[in-house]
Parts: C-alpha cells; structure tokens; sequence
C-alpha cells in the first residue's frame, strides 16, 4: 500500500473511529454507570464485532469490485459524500443535558459484537474503508493493513471513551469543549476525504 493512501487510510479510520457514534455513546455511558472494568467485555465485543464486519466487507466486496471496477469508484463517490453529511452532523451536534444513564447491566461481549451488524454506523464504516483502501489486485495485503489499523483505532476508542465516562465526565457535559471537539472532529473527517476520492 503506497504511503499516502496508508496515512489516508490511518487519518480516516481514526477520525470516523473516535467520533461520536453508538458505540462511542454506549461505552461512555457504561464507563459512567459501571466502571472501566466491568465495561471491558463491552468494549473486547466491540472489536471483535467490528473485525468480523471488516472481513465479512471484504469477503463480499472484493469480488463485486473485480467483476465491476467501476462499482468502487461510485462507492467512493457515495462514501465520501457520506462521510461529508456525517461532517456535518458532528460539528452541529449539540452535547446532552449530561443526565446520568441508567442502563441496567453492562453489554456483555456477545450483545456488544452482536450489536456492530445493526450499527450504522458501523456498517456504512467497514463498507466505506474496503470500497476506498483495498485495491482489488492487492487485496489480502491491504485487508490486513486494514484491519490492523482499524483494531489499533478501535481498542484506542473504546478505551479512550470509556476513560471519558469514568474520569472525563466534566469535560464531556462542559457545551464549550465538546462544541470545540466537535467542530475539530468534522474538519478532520473533512480532511481525510480528499485523497480518497482524487
């Protein structure tokens, strides 16, 4: 994989990972409500959730695209559109009243693997990453480059989020701060579009 297309790749994998999100809202509230230990299986859930996703994006992908190269190029045209409305919604979102979430129980790692195939967000992102940054003539070399970056920016996600709930709480609920991050967010994600669609 040719160096500007990885730094595209790590710089949109991390930048769609890290923003808000279901999952990132779900282990941040349970950081919250249970602690970073007992949110662990959660986020151990997640990963492996994800990865089998990736795979299964690129199992199914990767022949559609070799049969119909002119699929990705109009995968990439709808990603990256995407990719600029969910821009959009980051940097206008608005941060919650901050009321604590009571959900019960923790997400158990089956509900929270299980949960990546119904997550939109999760789906549009393992989609979007194979149709841009797997070549079809390189494909198992670029889907492991893939999936690593993408369990590297996963296990930094969930962790990082769940810290936020557990110690961060304040930071989070301050409107100021998380319109900041926010914004910083959307421009990056607006960032990471451009080599992918040139």
């Amino acid at each position: 994989m040719p160096y500007d297309v990885f730094a595209a790749l790590t710089l949109f994998v991390f930048v769609t990972a890290f923003t808000p999100g279901p999952n990132n809202i779900m282990v941040t509230a349970s950081g919250v409500n249970f602690g970073f230990m007992r949110t662990v299986p959660h986020m151990a859930g997640i990963t492996a959730g994800f990865v089998v996703l990736v795979v299964a994006a690129a199992a199914g992908l990767g022949a559609i695209f070799a049969a119909a190269p002119g699929l990705q190029t109009a995968l990439k045209i709808a990603g990256a559109l995407y990719m600029l409305w969910l821009a959009w919604k980051v940097a206008n979102s608005r941060p919650d009243s901050g009321a604590k979430v009571d959900l019960g129980r923790p997400m158990t790692f089956l509900q929270a693997a299980a949960f990546q195939w119904v997550n939109p967000k999760a789906v549009v992102m393992a989609l979007t990453v194979i149709a841009l940054y797997v070549r079809p003539e390189h494909q198992l070399k670029d889907v492991l480059i893939v999936l690593a970056v993408e369990v590297l920016a996963t296990v930094g996600t969930v962790v990082t989020w769940t810290g936020f709930g557990v110690a961060l709480r304040g930071l989070l609920a301050n409107p100021r701060h998380a319109r900041t991050f926010n914004i910083v967010m959307a421009l990056l994600l607006v960032v990471s579009i451009v080599p992918m669609v040139l």
